[in-house]
């Protein structure tokens, strides 16, 4: 079976990691298509993305069998080569990161197990809604290891210090529940897949052009400081006023019906 399946409709975008004999594991052919899968939905006319895991589990994290391949080899001639996202990740980072980057909302919606670097993957997302029996763990720690696949770009913005802490050096599994609480989740559904995708659906459905806008100004509001945002706020809001895609909006509105995007 393919590693990751891929599914655009409706103008979502379902990425589902397929290995669910072992939780879907991250092995060398699950990294590349992930990635694979991610510069293929970047391309597409999708509007919103959903990740998901088949079976039991979102991911289990790294598959050991992988890690006791790279026993032997030059590791820091396989980590420090930046070899993607235009020279700012490697093959590990990218597998996250290009979540993050994705011009348009990506939604993850998490099972079973969120471990290592499954966590990882999901933090790529801009929202998290998870199943109740959802365990979540930065599981690095417990092989000797640290988190290096964008964990310590993604989750300082997420969860307080002293949380970050605890949660890399005991790797120690939370629930759900606790895991809302402390900011790595957004919400908690049963059905977490049903969820995402009809949250999905509603961002698909609003301006394209717009949403794109909100996560571009997001993401630049999170890391640059009040000058540049408050220039960016501007710069952006000028491209979408007055154009056909706004008064399609503005023309729905009033006449309570769903907008018709080109």
């Amino acid at each position: 079976m393919p590693r990751v399946t891929l599914d655009v409709t409706d103008h979502i975008a379902h990425v589902q990691m397929n290995r669910p004999d072992k939780r879907n594991a991250v092995d060398p052919e699950m990294f590349d298509a992930l990635i694979a899968a991610g510069q293929e939905v970047a391309a597409s006319n999708a509007r919103a993305v959903v990740l998901s895991g088949a079976g039991e589990g979102f991911c289990a994290g790294i598959d050991i069998g992988s890690l006791g391949g790279m026993i032997g080899k030059d590791i820091e001639a396989m980590l420090m080569p930046r070899t993607h996202g235009e020279g700012t990740t490697n093959r590990w980072q990218e597998v996250a990161m290009v979540w993050h980057r994705m011009e348009v909302p990506v939604i993850a919606a998490l099972h079973g197990v969120c471990f290592g670097a499954g966590m990882q993957i999901a933090l790529g997302a801009d929202i998290r809604i998870a199943a109740p029996d959802t365990q979540f763990a930065v599981m690095e720690m417990k092989w000797g290891l640290v988190p290096d696949m964008g964990g310590m770009v993604l989750l300082p913005s997420l969860v307080r210090s002293d949380v970050l802490r605890k949660l890399v050096y005991t790797a120690a599994p939370i629930g759900a529940a606790q895991a809302e609480r402390w900011g790595l989740v957004t919400e908690i559904a049963d059905d977490s897949l049903a969820a995402a995708m009809t949250l999905a659906g509603d961002i698909a459905g609003k301006s394209p052009k717009a949403i794109r806008a909100a996560k571009a100004l997001i993401t630049l509001a999170e890391r640059e400081g009040h000058d540049e945002v408050l220039l960016a706020e501007s710069r952006l809001q000028a491209g979408l006023i007055g154009t056909p895609e706004q008064m399609e909006v503005i023309a729905a509105q009033f006449a309570k019906r769903a907008p018709v995007f080109e």
